[in-house]
């Protein structure tokens, strides 16, 4: 028996004091329990110990004077009274009983078929259920604290991805407001347009999603990369929903990314000074060599062939240069800079080229200046490149467009430059920043690579996003002064 040892607190709710005499002598006939049972003719006083929660269950009778049992019950369960509720009333009627169970009470009961049997019986599964419903809402409530305060992404779709509850840190990283969540999918922010059929296909023949890691891109045109999990569950209606998880690896990819071009700007370096010294050497003796022999050698044919040697030693000797210059960290001289104002000079000095290749420059630059601590010579070099090459990717291209927009966000400004050229296959985004690689016929490679050593010895990086056919856009990241 359920009673043993405790103390049950029972509230009986009548007008009518002989019928809850009769009730509570049942109540005290039942063996091997303790009961402490106080009596409510008044509606409001009722009210008041309900949700005050004093007691462990509540007998209501449905005559009230004005108001009736289930008004009382109606208002308790509006004013969160947790306690079991059983509705008593002279006689069975089935449109009040459907109307008490509607509104949350646990049993209807009529008081001439009362008996102390059945009274137990219905305190007993009473106090159970109540017990169980109680420990559902605490395990509820302590995964709902889980799924708000969770760093992590967490969402719940219908069968064709659509959002029905995401958790606050899921509206933070995909940029939307809650409101109109409900209107969109997960399918909506997927950049790759094959993967919500895959999902779909796979989630629907009961197969999980595990670890899938996915590129997302928000409505403000913000890129982050996660990793997915999903999986399919059913609901108490036996329909079936997909809930699942995105976590935000867009810092760690980012880092990876960066350490992985240092690493190979560190490597190329270590060629170069090895190949330079190397060269150099043999180098410097064919110079000295042609300039010993300008000086014996009379003849024209001769002094033609030892200046050719001359000029295409200093050559050699310039591009080592230059790629000795490339691979070595950036020495900088920094000021305070706008940024508005350096990139406006960029823009001086291409227009020519932009006129001349028919190019639409639009500009986005907030009225608020960003300044910047900076090399002023060294970072327009840099920008110089981002738009040159924008502006080559361009050639061949209807309505060509070039976009330079400045933002900000997390201490950092933002400059985007943007064009609708040819765009960049993704198998050679990996390879953009490394020296001497290049996809143009008479380049060198080192216009990109030498943009990287600038940005990051202003403590900045930069990041490139491309599609063949549709275009790039390389977004300059730089800490706010």
């Amino acid at each position: 028996m359920p009673f043993t040892n405790k103390l049950t607190r029972i509230l009986i709710v009548d007008d009518d004091e002989d019928d809850f005499f009769i009730t509570s002598d049942y109540i005290r006939e039942i063996e091997n329990a303790q009961f402490e049972i106080v009596w409510a003719n008044q509606f409001n006083k009722a009210l008041e110990w309900m949700c005050s929660g004093a007691f462990d269950i509540y007998f209501v009778d449905y005559r009230l004077g004005a108001k009736t049992g289930v008004d009382l019950l109606k208002e308790a369960v509006e004013t969160n009274c947790e306690q079991p509720i059983i509705l008593l009333t002279g006689k069975g009627n089935r449109e009040i009983d459907r109307e008490a169970m509607r509104l949350g009470a646990f049993d209807y009961l009529v008081k001439s078929e009362l008996n102390t049997e059945k009274l137990e019986r219905t305190i007993r599964y009473a106090l159970e259920r109540s017990s169980y419903i109680n420990a559902i809402k605490k395990n509820e409530q302590k995964f709902r604290n889980i799924f708000e305060q969770s760093l992590d992404a967490v969402f719940v779709t219908d069968m064709e991805l659509k959002f029905l509850e995401l958790n606050p840190a899921a509206i933070t990283m995909l940029g939307i407001s809650r409101e109109t969540a409900n209107q969109l999918a997960l399918s909506d922010f997927l950049v790759n347009d094959a993967l919500p059929m895959h999902f779909k296909i796979m989630l629907q023949s009961g197969n999980d999603i595990q670890d899938k890691e996915i590129e997302i891109k928000t409505p403000a045109g913000e890129h982050r990369f996660c990793i997915l999990s999903a999986s399919v569950e059913t609901d108490m209606e036996g329909g079936n929903y997909v809930q699942g998880i995105l976590h935000d690896i867009s810092n760690l990819k980012k880092a990876e990314w960066l350490t992985l071009q240092t690493e190979k700007l560190a490597a190329a370096g270590r060629l170069v000074r090895t190949l330079a010294h190397e060269v150099r050497n043999p180098l410097n003796n064919i110079s000295l060599s042609a300039d010993q022999l300008i000086q014996e050698v009379k003849d024209e044919e001769g002094q033609l062939y030892l200046d050719v040697i001359r000029r295409n030693s200093a050559r050699i000797s310039t591009i080592i240069t230059e790629l000795l210059n490339s691979s070595r960290p950036s020495e900088i001289e920094l000021s305070s800079t706008s940024i508005q104002e350096l990139l406006q000079e960029v823009i001086d000095q291409a227009a020519d080229s932009m006129q001349l290749k028919n190019v639409e420059l639009v500009v986005n630059f907030p009225q608020q200046p960003f300044y910047v601590l900076a090399d002023r010579s060294k970072l327009k070099i840099a920008f110089m490149n981002l738009v040159v090459n924008a502006i080559e990717a361009m050639e061949q291209v209807e309505n060509a467009r070039l976009l330079l927009s400045l933002s900000s966000r997390d201490e950092l400004v933002l400059c985007e430059v943007t064009d609708n050229g040819s765009g960049i296959p993704a198998e050679n985004l990996g390879r953009l920043f490394e020296p001497y690689y290049t996809s143009k016929r008479n380049g060198m490679g080192l216009g990109l690579a030498s943009t990287m050593n600038i940005i990051q010895s202003h403590k900045g990086y930069i990041e490139v996003h491309s599609k063949p056919g549709k275009g790039t856009t390389f977004l300059v990241h730089l800490p706010i002064e």
